[in-house]
């Protein structure tokens, strides 16, 4: 059974939201993590990172694999935000309208990151993503059952 700290699930949290993918190497109870090859296609990993990649084939039941939230999981997430804390109808309308654009997080971080609710909706990604992490744990652990 797979069972990580609070302070574990946040650095992992962390990690996903800078583009990583993280892997959790169960019997050494360590943390992996490496740019996401769907964000970073030309990135060339490094000899550590190769070295984990392989030990990650040879024994893919050492570790649990954590990846981002997909895009439809994000935009739920960013029309939460706006529903739950904007109050200015006109900038709310500006985020919803947003999310429609092709560049839907571009144009939505651009609007938040100009308004009073930059760091509030940091915050509430930041435990968004937390609970995403622990949802991936359980997944985890109900798949080994």
């Amino acid at each position: 059974m797979l069972s990580l700290t609070e302070k574990e699930v946040e650095h992992i949290a962390a990690q996903l939201l800078k583009g990583m993918v993280c892997f959790y190497q169960i019997d050494k109870k360590k943390i992996h993590q490496m740019p996401d090859d769907e964000d970073y296609f030309n990135y060339d990993l490094t000899e550590e990172e190769e070295d984990i990649l392989d030990e990650i084939d040879a024994e893919p039941d050492n570790f649990a694999e954590f990846t981002k939230m997909e895009q439809a999981q994000e935009h739920q997430v960013m029309q939460d935000f706006i529903d739950r804390k904007v109050k200015e109808r006109n900038l709310a309308e500006e985020l919803v309208n947003s999310l429609t654009k092709p560049k839907s997080m571009t144009a939505f971080k651009f609007l938040i990151d100009e308004s009073k609710y930059k760091s509030e909706w940091n915050e509430y990604r930041k435990d968004k993503y937390t609970d995403w992490v622990k949802e991936q744990v359980d997944s985890f652990n109900y798949a080994e059952d």
